[in-house]
């Protein structure tokens, strides 16, 4: 087992308050110091999860997005600055971030996940976040995190719903039990309020800080469901695919 790193006294006066959350202390604190966590696209999900992870202070993020930031990226996208337009997004979010908490070690990979990337960049991290539009690249993420046994914080929203689960290989469904196919009717470009892909990026972060810290307990085998119309949330049980073509017979 690694020696956790130390606790600076700048570090204990700015993380002083969650400190004081029952469990987490300097124990924890140090635990996500030590930490690296990987996220696949920081766009409207994945951006809010960059931030409160870099507030919260895991010690390294990797960030893999490509693409430059558009004009309509910006109701969503938070990470995201009007004077950046044109510009490289990942380098965008890495700016805002380092500026947040320059303790962070920040990552900025220019690319997509890809078959090319996605296990090297899977390596590299004790927890993975997928936070794509595309569900070629949520297959991607699943398929390696299961492979490498790398647990795996899934964020998604439409419209005004939001779904975040935690997939722990071997232990729960992998994102190929729930969602077997890519929906025949999905596309790329789909209706997105901010407050929605924040609010399912907030609940992420705090599932990587659960499964990081040891801190409460992650969504094993649970999907949960916010339907912001309503106001309604519910947790719905999941289960392994005997026959996934993922992790079917995985022990």
């Amino acid at each position: 087992m690694r020696a956790l790193p130390p606790l600076t006294e700048e570090e204990r006066q700015r993380y002083e308050w969650q400190l004081w959350v029952p469990g987490w202390g300097e124990a924890g604190q140090q635990k996500l110091k030590a930490a690296t966590v990987l996220i696949s696209r920081v766009g409207g999900i994945g951006g809010q999860v960059a931030y409160q992870l870099a507030a919260a202070g895991v010690g390294r993020l990797i960030l893999a997005h490509a693409g430059p930031v558009r004009l309509s990226d910006l109701n969503r996208q938070l990470l995201m600055t009007h004077d950046w337009l044109g510009k490289p997004r990942v380098e965008c979010a890495a700016r805002r971030l380092r500026e947040l908490n320059p303790a962070v070690d920040i990552v900025a990979v220019p690319e997509n996940i890809s078959e090319k990337n996605v296990a090297a960049l899977v390596a590299q991290a004790e927890v993975v976040v997928d936070a794509a539009p595309l569900f070629e690249e949520r297959f991607l993420m699943n398929r390696e995190a299961v492979r490498q046994r790398k647990p795996m914080v899934e964020c998604a929203m439409y419209d005004l719903t939001a779904h975040v689960t935690t997939i722990l290989p071997g232990q729960t469904a992998c994102l190929a039990c729930l969602c077997p196919e890519k929906p025949p009717d999905w596309k790329r470009e789909f209706p997105v309020v901010g407050a929605v892909s924040g609010l399912a990026g907030c609940l992420g972060a705090m599932e990587v800080c659960k499964l990081i810290t040891g801190v409460g307990e992650p969504l094993r085998n649970r999907l949960l469901q916010c339907d912001l119309r309503t106001m309604a949330f519910k947790t719905l049980r999941t289960r392994r695919a005997p026959q996934c073509a993922v992790c079917g017979g995985m022990a």
